[in-house]
């Protein structure tokens, strides 16, 4: 890689994550082997799936779940993510409420909320060690313009029920220190996780609970009560997709849900001095406020997990595997990560990888099991998946064991979303959505409020 930007003698780019480097990339198991019937097959072994097989075989022991994956179980944006769980919801509350109500709406961010305490309970009981701290989330304002949009967003949040206790704003030199900070929100709702422990320890646990994981196994078509794959089809009474960011491999799904790109860098282990100059002594989450906006984490071990966006988009929905990223992309995030951070101008780049998540048309996850055909979905989390992924498991056991409780009157269930437009129309609102983003957050260097530009990317993606 012919980057300016230094890098580690050991430097990996691709290879899935990061997050896989301590253990290795995983091999895969035993793939399916002909024809195969069961209670319940769930496509894909990311945290959607693997949370639904965990709930289903708590709620029912005797039930037969066999849940197929196209690599490994974590491969996707469960093994690749910035290892946030956080409290946000994956939609927008506005159009929630819209559609079911603002008590409703309400009622999905409480549950966003409860979920993050849900993981890390599940996680203690049954022995997965995820480096799971619960430190907050700081998002910095770093110029005017961002600072009018975090005071927006304190005063909608008081508009929709959410107190002092929930999100406020805060001194930004008391928590991370952040070069050229003007302001900052604070949350306690929001935890640090190593997002592969996670899904490998979950996955663990439901081999242990009975589920039939066949991992090498791609699913190319699914279809009533029918998951069909080149080596056998699976047949149950409920065939659940959860395939996230890879659903446009789907015969037929190519325009449900648009696999975007996100990219990540983390850094050598960091030295005492450094985390004691930046104030950065906690676990806390680090976001900002620009449009193109980035994330970051520190690391049980002592380095910067930095991530922002990539090449947002490839044409056609096509879906980049193993997680290479380009040289620009890395040049972009390490020279971000040094303007917060000069100090860690110091350090170097160990790791760059790039994942997909899967973004519906009007930007909100949904949650759905139709009984007559069986078959059922969850996704569209926009980059929120960590914790909406277990909410989406414990509301798809209800709905597949026909329980009505307070997960199915949720607004995310059953909604329907129209399709992505054809090509080269979502190219051309993808890529101009993002060249928009960009000119927007230099524009407004010298701006006191939002610029119009960023206002016309939302109108063409209906972001």
């Amino acid at each position: 890689m012919s980057v300016r930007v230094p890098l580690a003698a050991d430097f990996v780019n691709g290879e899935v994550s990061f997050w896989y480097r301590p253990t290795g990339v995983p091999d895969p198991g035993p793939r399916l082997d002909g024809d195969v019937r069961a209670d319940v097959v769930i496509v894909g072994a990311g945290l959607t799936g693997l949370w639904t097989a965990y709930y289903l075989k708590k709620a029912r022991p005797a039930l037969d779940v066999v849940v197929l994956e196209q690599e490994f179980a974590g491969f996707g944006a469960s093994g690749r993510n910035g290892g946030w769980l956080t409290g946000a919801l994956a939609g927008s509350h506005e159009r929630y409420a819209k559609t079911h109500g603002e008590q409703a709406a309400r009622a999905l961010q409480r549950q966003m909320f409860a979920t993050i305490d849900e993981v890390i309970a599940v996680c203690a009981e049954e022995g997965i060690d995820a480096d799971i701290v619960k430190g907050g989330e700081l998002t910095v304002a770093r110029t005017s313009a961002q600072a009018a949009r975090m005071r927006e967003l304190v005063a909608y949040s008081r508009s929709i029920g959410l107190g002092e206790e929930d999100l406020r704003e805060a001194d930004p030199r008391a928590h991370v220190r952040v070069a050229g900070a003007v302001g900052a929100l604070w949350t306690p709702h929001c935890a640090r996780i190593q997002p592969a422990k996670l899904v490998r320890g979950l996955a663990r646990v439901v081999r242990e609970l009975g589920v039939r994981v066949y991992e090498r196994t791609p699913v190319t078509e699914i279809v009533p009560h029918r998951a069909i794959t080149p080596y056998g089809t699976a047949e149950a009474a409920h065939v659940i997709r959860a395939t996230e960011g890879f659903t446009s491999r789907l015969k037929g799904q190519r325009r449900q849900w648009l696999p975007m790109n996100s990219s990540m860098i983390v850094t050598e282990p960091l030295p005492g001095s450094f985390w004691e100059q930046t104030g950065w002594d906690g676990a806390e989450l680090l976001g900002d406020l620009a449009h193109y906006y980035i994330y970051a984490q520190r690391t049980a071990d002592g380095r910067i997990a930095f991530g922002g966006r990539g090449r947002p988009y490839l044409y056609g929905s096509r879906v980049d595997a193993r997680g290479n990223t380009h040289d620009w992309t890395v040049e972009a995030l390490w020279q971000l990560l040094t303007d917060f951070f000069p100090a860690a101008a110091t350090s170097r780049i160990a790791h760059a990888w790039s994942g997909v998540l899967g973004v519906p048309r009007d930007w909100c996850s949904t949650v759905h099991v139709d009984p007559a055909s069986g078959l059922g979905w969850a996704g569209g989390y926009t980059g929120h998946g960590v914790t909406t992924t277990n909410l989406a498991g414990r509301t798809l056991r209800d709905l597949i064991l026909a329980t009505p409780s307070e997960l199915t009157a949720l607004p995310w269930v059953g909604r329907k979303v129209r399709s992505w437009e054809p090509e080269p129309l979502r190219w051309m609102g993808v890529h101009s959505m993002y060249r928009l983003y960009r000119m927007a957050d230099q524009r407004e260097r010298s701006m006191t409020h939002t610029s119009a530009l960023a206002r016309l990317a939302d109108l063409i993606t209906g972001h």
